[in-house]
């Protein structure tokens, strides 16, 4: 009946839920905090969640909203959530940790010369080398 082409529809038509990032962030961590420990495409469901909240709002609204609530439920709730380098949200389970997230640009300039002269990607030297690590300590 009612699809996203009908809400994109609306909403240029000038009918807008007229809520600030901040209460749509506030809203997403809201429902964020309540789901099952393990939930995947966390920003899928929530934006499910929200019902009509989340249908009339802007995509880009959604996007910028959804980057705030990342942010805060890493800070306010570190014993369920976490956020990687590439700023994506995990369950804190316990079977990740984040020991170092940057790496010198000494190395990392050694890094790319490496996966340029192997004619690879940096990120099948690393897993090479962590291949190698392991089979040295077995």
């Amino acid at each position: 009946m009612f699809g996203k082409k009908m809400f994109g529809e609306m909403r240029r038509a000038g009918m807008n839920v007229g809520l600030s990032k901040a209460k749509l962030s506030q809203a997403m961590l809201e429902i964020l905090i309540q789901l099952p420990m393990g939930t995947t495409n966390l920003k899928e469901t929530i934006v499910a969640h929200m019902g009509l909240l989340g249908q009339m709002s802007a995509t880009r609204g959604i996007n910028e909203a959804w980057n705030q609530t990342k942010k805060k439920a890493a800070r306010e709730y570190p014993e369920k959530f976490m956020i990687d380098g590439r700023k994506v949200l995990h369950w804190n389970d316990g079977s990740v940790k984040i020991i170092d997230k940057k790496i010198s640009p000494a190395n990392f300039k050694k890094l790319n010369e490496l996966a340029e002269r192997e004619n690879c990607a940096v990120n099948q030297i690393v897993s090479k080398l962590i291949r190698y690590y392991k089979k040295d300590q077995a």
